[in-house]
Order: C-alpha cells, then sequence, then structure tokens
C-alpha cells in the first residue's frame, strides 16, 4: 500500500519502519521528529496524504487530531482511509470519522497498546472503531504492526475499548504497588509476596508481566530505575479520557476517579509525570498511613 504516516515519535517511528520493512511505501511528516530510514519526507501533512491509500496518524491528543483531519481529509481519495491510532476522547474519533465520511473517506480509530517496545517489535494489539470495510482495509497494516487487532464496532468504539483497558490498568497498577509496600512494612519479602501472587488469585498483568518491584518478576522499566515504557503522565492522559467519558455516559467508576486523583498528584504536584506509571511503588513505600 502506498502510506501516508503522520506523527512520527516514540510510537510512529518504529510502526512506519516495520511498515516500510514488509516492502509498503511510506511518506512520512512530523512537525518535530525526522522520518525514519526507508520512509520519505513530506513538507505538510497534506503533502504524506496526497495519494495515499491509507493514512495513519499517531497524534498528542483529540484537538490536534481534528486540526489534522481538517488538513488532509479534503486532499485524500475517495475511500482512502484516515486511520488514527492516537489516543484520545470517544468525541473526537466519532467527530472525525463523520468528516471523513463528508469527504468520501473511510475511517478507523485505533489507538495501541504495548508501548514504545511494542511497536518497535512489531507486537501491539490494536482496538479498532469503524465499518467493518474500512477494517478490512486496514486489518493487513495491523498485522504488521501488532499482533493483534481486535473490531470493536462502530466508530469510536476502539478509544472506547483503550479507555476502559487502561482504566483497569491504572487502577492495578496502584493496588500493585500498595501490595508491595505493605509486604514491606509487614517484614513479607517481595519476591515471596511476587511467587503467591503471580500464581493466586491475584494474579495480574501488573503483577506477572509489569511488575514494579525491581529484581522480582520478569525484566520491567523498575529494573531500570522506571524510565518509562508508558510514563506516568500517559497514564493521567489516559485516566482523564476514561473519566471524561464516563461523566458523559453517567457511569459510576469510583475507583477511576481515585485513581485519576492519586495520579494526578503523583504527576502534578510531586513532579514524576518522566517516570514509568510503575513509579508508584517508590512513592508508597516512603509514605506513612494518612
Amino acid at each position: 500500500m502506498k502510506v501516508g504516516f503522520i506523527g512520527l515519535g516514540n510510537m510512529g517511528a518504529p510502526m512506519a519502519a516495520n511498515l516500510v520493512a514488509a516492502g509498503h511505501e511510506v511518506t512520512g511528516f512530523d512537525t518535530v521528529a525526522a522520518c525514519p530510514d526507508g520512509v520519505a519526507s513530506a513538507s505538510t501533512a497534506a503533502a504524506a496524504a496526497t495519494d495515499a491509500d491509507v493514512v495513519l496518524t499517531m497524534l498528542p491528543n483529540g484537538a490536534i487530531l481534528k486540526s489534522v483531519a481538517s488538513e488532509v481529509l479534503p486532499v485524500m481519495s475517495k475511500g482512502a482511509v484516515l486511520l488514527d491510532c492516537s489516543t484520545v476522547d470517544v468525541e473526537s474519533a466519532r467527530a472525525v470519522a463523520e468528516q471523513a465520511s463528508d469527504h468520501g473517506c473511510l475511517a478507523v480509530d485505533a489507538p495501541v497498546s504495548g508501548g514504545i517496545g511494542g511497536a518497535a517489535a512489531g507486537t501491539l494489539t490494536f482496538m479498532a472503531g469503524g465499518s467493518d470495510e474500512a477494517f478490512a482495509k486496514t486489518e493487513p497494516l495491523f498485522d504488521i504492526m501488532g499482533q493483534k487487532a481486535v473490531h470493536c464496532g462502530p466508530s469510536g468504539n476502539g478509544q472506547a475499548a483503550k479507555i476502559c483497558n487502561n482504566m483497569i490498568l491504572g487502577v492495578t497498577m496502584i493496588g500493585t504497588c500498595e501490595a508491595f509496600a505493605l509486604a514491606d512494612k509487614l517484614g513479607l519479602d517481595r519476591q515471596k509476596l511476587f511467587d503467591v501472587v503471580s500464581t493466586s488469585s491475584g494474579y495480574s498483568w501488573t503483577m506477572n508481566a509489569y511488575c514494579p518491584a525491581p529484581g522480582v518478576g520478569p525484566t520491567s522499566p523498575a529494573d531500570n530505575d522506571y524510565t518509562p515504557g508508558f510514563a506516568a503522565a500517559l497514564m493521567l492522559k489516559d485516566l482523564r479520557l476514561s473519566q471524561q467519558a464516563a461523566e458523559a455516559a453517567d457511569a459510576d467508576t469510583p475507583m477511576g476517579q481515585a485513581a485519576t486523583a492519586l495520579y494526578e498528584t503523583f504527576v502534578e504536584t510531586e513532579g514524576q509525570g518522566d517516570k514509568d506509571f510503575s513509579a508508584m511503588l517508590p512513592r508508597f513505600e516512603s509514605r506513612r498511613r494518612s
């Protein structure tokens, strides 16, 4: 395929590189980052999108997505797909899909899970919203950039799945960190806690695959001074999106609210936004019960 790729940051650059390695013709644009090897450089987002079969975006937020969509959709070919892999609010995703339809184009909102490592390895999980036709056209690209793509329903449902997933992730990470901090104060060895929890009812991804305790379980950011695989600032962004959606849908999410408040303190008051989101553990280690 001929692919226009807009947004070549930490996630976008390796995704674009994987598409090139698989034989696709990729033209990229980013306001700051350089194009990776093999990706042709365009001077504008519209230039990257011209004549593309798929225009893939990886952008910071919904406002920027809508701005880029307004720039690229008028030059996109009829029937081409605007594939957005950013994590944005559901309302923005649905607005862009409607705008794409007005221009005779298709749209898929497909945020990802798997972080920078997954982007580089081509093992991301995509949560896709859009029509059956749009998903079918983009599925070959998902197969290259990831290990799994789930068609979650109509436009906006990809974003809905992502924010629900990451609300669980944020809540679970806090619980995992609290448990390790409590174990410390009770004199329970961290490895023994892991050995029990990882094979019993406390099993979770945050314990078994991404353990926040250094030297325990598989290698994780905790073993590299919490250099982020997924930054706390990004977790806060996703938790806020979950609560924005919960407010709009009149959904009661008290644990999601509590997790959002804790990450707000961690990121904005304590200045730890550039640490991995699992760095909540050293935070709890140093605290007493309030």
